[in-house]
């Protein structure tokens, strides 16, 4: 099985950023929107891939939001990936970088209607009154 990379592709800032990598990063891995695949069968749900990116490695193993990046950035390949992205994908990786990317991307998610490419059909449902915890 290839890696997957599984992006909201009802997000156009999250399509976008898709797209970007696509373009610009060599990777052995599947770029998909989740309402495209068998979730199910990638041990996946709509709400984790509503909340954050995902990453299913070829064994199976799940990342989401930065460490997902990461996962996809040290797969990268060619002379971009060894010199830029490879790099770039393991000081993410590495625990005090991804404890302090994990308040950014979350800031992100929540804004994602309001960043260039995003429309108000990107921003995250806000939890009802009765989903909040005490």
């Amino acid at each position: 099985m290839r890696p997957t990379f599984v992006y909201d592709g009802d997000c156009a800032f999250c399509s976008s950023c898709a797209g970007f990598i696509e373009r610009h990063i060599r990777t052995p891995a599947r770029v998909e929107a989740w309402q495209r695949l068998d979730l199910a069968a990638l041990g996946l749900t709509a709400d984790g891939c509503a909340e954050a990116v995902q990453w299913v490695g070829a064994d199976g193993e799940v990342a989401s939001g930065p460490a997902a990046i990461a996962r996809l950035l040290r797969q990268a390949s060619g002379a971009s990936g060894r010199l830029l992205w490879r790099p770039v994908g393991t000081a993410l990786a590495a625990r005090p970088v991804l404890a302090m990317a994990w308040p950014a991307y979350r800031w992100v998610a929540r804004n994602r209607h309001r960043l260039p490419g995003g429309t108000p059909a990107c921003a995250l449902p806000r939890p009802l009154a009765g989903d909040l915890e005490p």
